[in-house]
């Protein structure tokens, strides 16, 4: 992981030893947090079959109680981010990660539809600030060329925890009845535990900023302050200074949004409709699991390599709309394959577009936001973008009761796929300017339309 973060042939000795050091002692935790959360977030999929078999539970009620965490989540989003960065990091994540471990276990509680529908809102109030929260976590410790490949990194979790989750959710189904607990139960149960015991190690092994790292040598420390300085100079000489509340309603910042509601609305829609769609095939609950691990584990592979050509090439734009693109062409593929192995094959080509535009697409804020208002830009970013995962489920589970057929969803996906792409296209362009990249006025992405 590490390795692939050094800096090429071409960069100072003690820029690839620091960012080796740096990457070393951050990516690991933070990608196995993610993964935590992304598993307790998503692993409602496969407690639906249970769930379904012991409340008749409708598509669109799990559509709903999918979708209804990102309502909790996004109301909390932005003064979360905003206490993250007043905080700090290694105090407010660890406190999330205690917050929401204790609420994805109460999800063994669930009696009917309302306990359900609030235990998911209270899940998204809890986890309210993690990924934004991470995001601005990055800029205090990465030049902005390592931007595409940390996010990455950091989402090599997204469709690691699919794939280990379809895995183990299938298992612990297998459980059900030991000790009176139904076997959803036990997944609600089991898969929450590491979060809170995962706080323990964010306190010790967190630091806020470099310049409190003391495992960095004091050279170390200097050459990245140096940097990160730089940039942030850098930024300033070709944005302006933002405050709060200024980015808050920046155009730049809502055009992004935008695009990520967009682009988020598909991704959603189709990591908790997939085990159900594919359970079509007639697998039992474990090979459903096995099955729906594949798409992810190609999404990975496409991730690496999309985030590698977007740092090398130090763009953004056009990556994430051929992502989408190539996105919205799996899942059209998937609508009429439904029923047979060739849309696992489909499904597998949306995974690698849309896993693949996010390490591009993260990249882009920090070209123009720092301090506070990179911490409450980001958060309304991915506030915005979260109102797609309750878009995404409900409507798909709602086009699955009305049509009898998950066809439909996935149109209406592949359609979201496209507007992401598009609206890129209108409201962003690559520009590069006669500066030095490495003091963040070269080479840099930069929406259109900028507020005077």
């Amino acid at each position: 992981m590490a390795a692939g973060l050094r800096g090429g042939a071409a960069a100072p000795e003690i820029e690839r030893r620091t960012v080796a050091k740096v990457s070393w002692r951050l990516l690991p935790l933070i990608v196995l947090i993610y993964f935590v959360a992304y598993m307790d977030r998503t692993n409602v999929g496969f407690a639906a079959f249970g769930l379904k078999r012991d409340f008749g539970f409708s598509a669109t009620l799990y559509g709903w109680a999918a979708g209804i965490f990102f309502l909790g989540y996004v109301l909390f989003e932005i003064p979360s981010n905003v206490l993250l960065e007043r905080a700090g990091a290694r105090l407010w994540i660890a406190r999330i990660m205690v917050t929401w471990g204790l609420v994805a276990g109460s999800m063994v509680l669930i009696t009917g539809p309302v306990s359900f529908l609030a235990l998911r809102f209270l899940l998204g109030v809890a986890e309210a600030g993690f990924f934004p929260g991470v995001i601005l976590y990055f800029t205090f410790w990465f030049p902005k060329r390592y931007q595409a490949r940390v996010v990455a990194a950091l989402f090599l979790a997204v469709p690691g925890s699919n794939a280990l989750t379809a895995v183990i959710s299938g298992a612990l189904l297998q459980l059900d009845g030991v000790l009176g607990l139904h076997g959803w139960q036990w997944l609600f149960l089991l898969e929450a535990a590491p979060s809170i015991l995962l706080a323990v190690a964010v306190l010790a092994l967190m630091t806020d900023r470099p310049e409190q790292a003391a495992w960095l040598a004091v050279e170390e420390r200097r050459w990245l302050r140096d940097e990160l300085a730089a940039e942030r100079a850098g930024t300033l000489r070709a944005h302006g200074h933002l405050t709060l509340k200024q980015a808050l309603t920046d155009r730049r910042v809502l055009a992004l949004g935008a695009i990520y509601f967009t682009i988020g609305t598909a991704t959603y829609g189709i990591t908790f409709f997939m085990p159900p769609i594919l359970k079509s095939l007639h697998l039992t609950d474990w090979e459903t699991g096995v099955v729906t691990a594949v798409p992810y584990v190609v999404g990975t592979l496409g991730m690496v390599a999309w985030s590698w050509s977007s740092d090398r090439r130090n763009e953004r734009r056009w990556h994430f709309v051929i992502a989408a693109l190539v996105a919205a062409l799996g899942l059209v593929a998937s609508g009429p394959l439904l029923g047979s192995l060739w849309a696992l094959t489909a499904m597998s080509v949306a995974t690698i577009g849309l896993y693949g535009s996010k390490p591009a697409f993260w990249a882009m804020p920090g070209e123009f936001l720092s301090g506070p208002a990179a911490a409450g830009g980001i958060a309304l970013i991915n506030a915005i973008g979260n109102l797609g995962g309750f878009v995404g489920p409900y409507v798909l589970g709602w086009l699955k009761d009305y049509t009898g057929s998950y066809e439909a969803g996935l149109y209406f996906l592949a359609a979201c796929a496209l507007a992401s792409a598009a609206i890129t296209v209108v409201s962003v362009r690559s520009g590069r300017a006669e500066a030095d990249p490495r003091d963040g006025t070269g080479g840099v992405f930069r929406p259109a339309g900028p507020n005077p």
